[in-house]
């Protein structure tokens, strides 16, 4: 998998940053499916919920609903509403049948796959209440209380972020020869090797797909591409753009 990095690296060349993590990127995203596969979680193809009743019937059932509603829009006319209160109707009664039919259908499997049947019934329990569950808009304040007021909510967040991204300055002075001279020392592997062996060997994938499983499991070549990446961040000023993207989580 590594051929053409390998070959990239001994030619030398340098690129620029995004073009470079854009080809890292890709090769880790590529090598984890073809080692690891992957499995769609979650809603299905089209943001629409992966459920039994949701059928190419009650798709279809929805698009002329969609057509109707536009249609009378348009025109406004009686003619239109009356065309768009009918397929309205039938969108809902195409919905009810799917819905009854999937239940006839998990109840049928329920009575013939006795052993695995109690796993099925409170996955789909578990699965059915999480879909539901509404998320709690609030955080803790400074000093530890709750805030539930939207103002207090967004304030506080500007509050962390500003003493997050505005670090106080803790450099001891008369440093800056030391600074200079790591400056021009560039990234070393064994930097890069003791930094992938502190990270957690499970997490979510971010925003550019890469879990830092992935990063854990770079060979040597891959540890050679990811130092040279760094080094070109760490002599340009400059990061690709997915490492300026993050997830913001409310955990308490």
């Amino acid at each position: 998998m590594w051929t053409w990095q390998a070959q990239a690296l001994s030619e030398g060349a340098v690129g620029d940053i995004e073009s470079e993590w854009a080809m890292l990127r890709s090769a880790i995203v590529k090598a984890a499916v073809t080692s690891c596969s992957y499995k769609v979680t979650g809603a299905g193809r089209g943001g629409n919920p992966r459920t039994r009743w949701w059928t190419p019937g009650v798709r279809g059932a929805f698009r002329l609903k969609k057509e109707a509603y536009r249609s009378w829009l348009v025109c406004g006319s009686r003619e239109a509403a009356d065309r768009y209160r009918l397929a309205k109707r039938a969108a809902a009664e195409t919905v009810a049948e799917a819905k009854t039919r999937a239940w006839e259908e998990f109840g049928e499997a329920m009575e013939e796959d006795f052993w695995l049947a109690p796993r099925k019934f409170w996955q789909t329990v578990r699965r059915l209440r999480g879909s539901r569950r509404q998320l709690a808009h609030t955080v803790l304040g400074v000093r530890g209380e709750l805030l539930t007021s939207p103002g207090a909510i967004i304030r506080r967040w500007k509050e962390y972020f500003r003493e997050f991204l505005n670090p106080a300055n803790t450099y001891p002075q008369g440093g800056t020869e030391s600074g200079d001279q790591e400056v021009d020392h560039p990234i070393s592997g064994a930097e890069v090797a003791e930094v992938l062996k502190q990270l957690p060997g499970s997490g979510a994938l971010g925003a550019d797909e890469i879990c830092p499983g992935y990063l854990k499991a770079l060979d040597v070549v891959g540890h050679s591409w990811l130092r040279r990446l760094c080094n070109i961040a760490w002599t340009s000023g400059a990061v690709p753009l997915d490492w300026q993207t993050g997830v913001v989580v409310p955990i308490f």
